[in-house]
């Protein structure tokens, strides 16, 4: 396991923490949906660009979702980004999320290599294409309040919360509220408004 996270109390950055109003968040969402393509049928550039595009939804996701408080040791505890099954972004998410905040809470980036070791995440990214482990993943996850995000076929109707697609080279995310109201996390209405499926019903606020 490691980890990328810089704690404002501990005196080990100096950088100022990057907080955009939840406007601006919206704005730079819907952005990244209009404008930004990605090519992936071939080069290594191309793969770049798509993870580049995902490290960014993944940041602005976490700004539309509620998590329950007991999910925080304390109001000093970050916000816990894993990666689990494999790094797909190659530090990339690590170096995007870097010196940010997210309601408050510092960011950090946690790996494991073993995709069950989840304790003390609140968002979980699975870059495994296997979809037996994605499933048993999922299954072990149950009810837990942790916002699952993944890449594999079908991910959002399969259980998991949000599943990121191309289409047009664009890429584009489905979310599967039932799934995340089950794990009692909250979506933006906001959020639901930009997916291009939404499974269980427009129901959060």
């Amino acid at each position: 396991m490691r980890g990328a996270w810089r704690n404002p109390g501990g005196g080990t950055s100096g950088r100022r923490v990057r907080q955009l109003p939840h406007r601006m968040a919206v704005v730079a969402l819907a952005a990244l949906l209009c404008v930004i393509s990605v090519r992936c049928a071939a080069g290594q550039g191309n793969a770049s660009s798509e993870y580049e595009v995902k490290a960014a939804f993944l940041f602005h996701f976490a700004q539309f979702v509620d998590w329950p408080p007991e999910v925080f040791k304390d109001a000093g505890s970050p916000l816990t980004y894993c990666i689990a099954g494999g790094d797909p972004f190659h530090g990339g998410l690590d170096a995007s999320l870097n010196g940010k905040a997210i309601g408050g809470r510092w960011v950090r980036v946690l790996h494991f290599k073993e995709a069950g070791e989840s304790q003390g995440c609140q968002i979980l990214f699975l870059g495994i294409a296997d979809k037996k482990l994605v499933s048993a993943t999922l299954a072990k996850l149950n009810g837990s309040p942790v916002l699952t995000v993944g890449e594999s076929i079908n991910f959002a109707q399969g259980g998991g919360m949000i599943g990121f697609l191309l289409e047009d080279n664009k890429v584009r995310f489905e979310i599967n509220v039932e799934a995340a109201e089950h794990a009692k996390l909250k979506i933006s209405a906001r959020l639901l408004a930009l997916a291009k499926t939404v499974i269980g019903g427009p129901k959060g606020t």
